[in-house]
């Protein structure tokens, strides 16, 4: 598994996260050097109980480009992982990069918005207008602790809300259903919505926002949803965005990435169209969800 990241992308998460990750349990971050400076970085947190690594953030210098380091660090990092935890099975990532298809679990389309923040509520209001054009009298309710405990250890939950690959993704991160993620989630301080809390047929989730170099300082709000009944997924993204405009202090430029099954694109496109302060930012991206079994390294 070999994943770059463009430096020049305007959602670049690293420089927000690195202190984090430093600390964070059951995480590596990988420094490499040549001739005494650094010139590339690679992480990974162990997770689904200790049988998987997923990989982030791969890191190179932009002088140092086109010397292969990035490969001599991926190798070194699988190596490592295995001398590390000798029970790890596999290695997970996502990216929207597109020649890794034959390790491709799964996919899931990316929709970008940007807009100012004064605009925002606003924007909700047009969306909420639009719902009630639809007939829709009741949005998704917020999954507490134990509620959400009981959902996610739902096996059939995989097939009824059609988790890609079997696993929760949160922006990039993909977690399978099981106990010794709940504390991952957890820390994550997520924000749950479901249509109900017993046999949910949509799952829906955003984490607080956080600073990226877009158009010099924006902040970044992803939005993950599982399901594909299209009503609930509108419901869906207007009860996040209410709920980050009530527990978050959003100022400037807000960027918001909609992770969705494909299936959802067209009806959220039209759904967020027609908004003159918030607009779409670029092409739908595709999300690639990838495997890669430690025997065949």
């Amino acid at each position: 598994m070999y994943i770059k990241h463009n430096l020049g992308m305007s959602d670049d998460y690293l420089p927000h996260f690195y202190h984090d990750w430093m600390k964070e349990p059951g995480r590596t971050v990988l420094l490499a050097r040549r001739e005494g400076k650094l010139v590339a970085l690679q992480s990974w947190l162990i997770v689904d109980e200790g049988a998987t690594a997923v990989f982030e953030g791969l890191r190179v210098c932009p002088t140092e480009r086109g010397r292969g380091i990035s490969w001599a660090v991926h190798r070194f990092a699988h190596s490592y992982i295995q001398q590390l935890h000798p029970t790890i099975k596999k290695a997970r990532a996502t990216t929207k990069l597109k020649n890794m298809k034959n390790l491709v679990l799964a996919r899931r389309a990316v929709l970008c918005l940007v807009g100012q923040e004064e605009s925002l509520d606003d924007l909700i209001s047009h969306l909420k207008q639009k719902i009630r054009f639809l007939g829709v009298t009741s949005g998704l309710i917020p999954l507490n602790e134990t509620q959400l405990k009981k959902v996610l250890l739902d096996p059939k939950l995989p097939s009824r809300v059609q988790l890609p690959g079997g696993s929760i993704i949160q922006n990039s991160q993909p977690l399978q259903l099981m106990e010794g993620n709940l504390e991952i989630l957890k820390r994550w301080n997520l924000t749950w919505l479901a249509d109900n809390e017993e046999e949910p047929a949509f799952l829906s989730l955003y984490a607080p926002s956080y600073p990226v170099p877009y158009n010099g300082r924006s902040m970044l709000l992803n939005i993950d949803m599982f399901g594909t009944d299209c009503i609930l997924a509108q419901c869906a993204l207007v009860g996040l965005l209410e709920a980050a405009r009530s527990k978050e202090e959003l100022k400037g430029t807000i960027l918001f990435q909609v992770h969705m099954p494909w299936s959802l694109v067209e009806t959220l496109q039209a759904f967020c169209d027609g908004h003159q302060g918030f607009t779409r930012s670029g092409e739908v991206l595709e999300q690639m969800f990838l495997e890669i079994k430690y025997a065949q390294i």
